[in-house]
């Protein structure tokens, strides 16, 4: 059974305006066009088709809401680093999650999505910094670790901890293996608000065993 049997989509905004009402808790996912943002989302929700996957990288060029229950949602933000993108929508998204983040009082969180292969890249730590600037909190999910061997993956989990020195949390995750589902669902719940005494979880809270 889902762990949110009622998520539904709610609306994709192209402008502020067309944001859903800026109540209860939300928390975002962003990460590369291929990163496997969507795939990642449909997992942790227990819902295989919530979030449209796609073999073209940047189809998702909104930010999509959706409600996991009332007052409780997600955002699913556009994906970026796709160079096929033209360059007047990137700037539109840019001021968009500008706006976004600064203005959005329910935000409380950023799902990072990167492939554990790459590593973040420069775009993926302007969007740590951007939100740990305006005092969101972050997560970061190392995907795609079914590719790589245990060693591999703890070693790479290992680099990115000290990349980051604190400014996030971060895990290793596979949606197709299942790798990390869990712990990315109770870091998801926590920063909704759905558990008692759920704030920030603490660096290192989530790694796998």
């Amino acid at each position: 059974m889902s762990a949110f049997p009622h998520a539904q989509y709610m609306k994709g905004a192209h402008e502020p305006p067309q944001f859903v009402a800026d109540v209860g808790s939300e928390v975002c996912f962003a990460g590369r066009s291929n990163s496997g943002k969507s795939s990642a989302i449909n997992a942790i929700t227990q819902r295989n088709a919530l979030a449209r996957t796609s073999k073209t990288p940047g189809r998702t060029q909104l930010i999509n809401f959706f409600e996991l229950e009332p007052r409780r949602r997600l955002a699913d933000l556009p994906g970026y680093g796709f160079a096929k993108v033209p360059k007047p929508l990137q700037q539109h998204w840019k001021g968009l999650l500008e706006t976004y983040f600064r203005d959005r009082t329910s935000l409380k969180a950023l799902f990072l999505i990167a492939d554990v292969r790459r590593g973040l890249g420069e775009q993926d730590w302007q969007m740590v910094r951007f939100a740990h600037a305006c005092g969101r909190g972050v997560h970061i999910l190392l995907t795609k670790a079914d590719k790589l061997t245990r060693n591999q993956g703890a070693s790479a989990l290992a680099a990115a901890k000290r990349e980051l020195g604190g400014v996030a949390t971060v895990q290793l995750f596979s949606s197709t293996a299942k790798t990390g589902v869990d712990d990315a669902r109770r870091v998801l719940v926590q920063y909704l608000g759905k558990e008692p005494g759920g704030g920030e979880p603490t660096a290192g809270q989530t790694d796998p065993a």
